[in-house]
């Protein structure tokens, strides 16, 4: 029943190091995006934070709107 432990399995190749916590990879090093996916990118980076922008208004209003009416309905005669 005894005998050494077997050994442990190799998850990777032993030519590249592994990869650093927190580092994502996209490609290859070196590689750059085009300059098309840049502006896409970008772009999709400003319609977001539009987005943002029309929900917290949209949040602000309802807030308002239900100030205003409870006020409406605590002053009603």
């Amino acid at each position: 029943m005894g005998g050494h432990p077997p050994a442990p399995r190799q998850h990777r190749p032993d030519d590249r190091p592994a990869p650093r916590p927190g580092l994502q990879h996209q490609g290859p090093p070196g590689a750059l995006m085009p300059d098309s996916e840049q502006r896409r990118l970008a772009l999709e980076k400003k319609r977001e934070r539009y987005v943002w922008y029309y929900l917290g208004y949209f949040l602000f209003g309802i807030h308002i709107v239900a100030f205003v009416m409870i006020y409406a309905v605590t002053h009603a005669k």
